[in-house]
This record gives C-alpha cells, structure tokens and sequence, in this order.
C-alpha cells in the first residue's frame, strides 16, 4: 500500500486581496491513516498540527538520513484523550526529515489522530 497525500491549507495572507468570507478563515482536521501512514511535499513553510479525539495515541514522524547518515524518527509521540500538538518548527527544510521525495510522513497509531499541514505564504514574514 501508497502512504494517503495530506492536502496542505495554505495560510491566507497578512494582506489578503479579497475580504475575508465565511469559512475562508478555517483549519480542516482529517484522520490519519493508521497503516501505511501520510505525507506531504514540503517547503520548509509548513507547520503541522495535530490534534487526538479519544484515548491515547501515538504518532511517529519518520525521518530521513541527513547528510551524515543520522535518522531520528519521532517515534511514539504520546498524545492524551483530546491532546493537541504542533510540529514543523525548523523540521518542515531541515536535512534529515524530509525523504528523497521531498515528503514528510507522519504514521498515527489509531484513526483518532488527525492532523492539519499549513503553509505559510511566500515571503512571510518579511
């Protein structure tokens, strides 16, 4: 089986061209997929959230070898019932995470785990 795509939200603009409207503000959450996990193309402007309905979870987050040869995944991340999480702070560009494909994968241990990728827009902040 293919690791699912995430769909990454695109954060709007500090100055957006058009008026903010219903909905075009807000953050979707969707479950990960608990066995073959998920990924995402990266650009080292993504933040990733993570949020867990009920019980407690794990999420890992495989890493890649960096230029020496190093791999550390974040392996069993525990989140508790209604826990939520934030990663991507210097690890969305660093060597290491990203695989040979430019993805990031993130593998839950049950569907209670959902995760939202977000983008920050080109240039900011500037």
């Amino acid at each position: 089986m293919v690791a699912t795509v995430i769909t990454v939200q695109q954060l709007l603009s500090p100055f957006p061209t058009t008026p903010l409207t219903i909905n075009t503000a807000d953050i979707v959450f969707t479950a990960l997929t608990v066995t073959e996990g998920d990924v995402f193309t990266c650009t080292g402007r993504e933040v990733i959230l993570i949020s867990n309905g009920a019980g407690t979870n794990t999420l890992t987050i495989s890493s890649a070898d960096d230029e020496r040869g190093r791999a550390e995944d974040i392996t069993s991340y525990s989140l508790a019932a209604n826990d939520f999480a934030m990663f991507g702070q210097g690890l969305t560009n660093a060597p290491g995470w990203k695989n040979s494909s430019g993805q990031i994968k993130l593998t839950p241990s049950s569907a209670n785990i959902k995760c939202a990728v977000l983008r920050l827009p080109v240039g900011y902040p500037n």
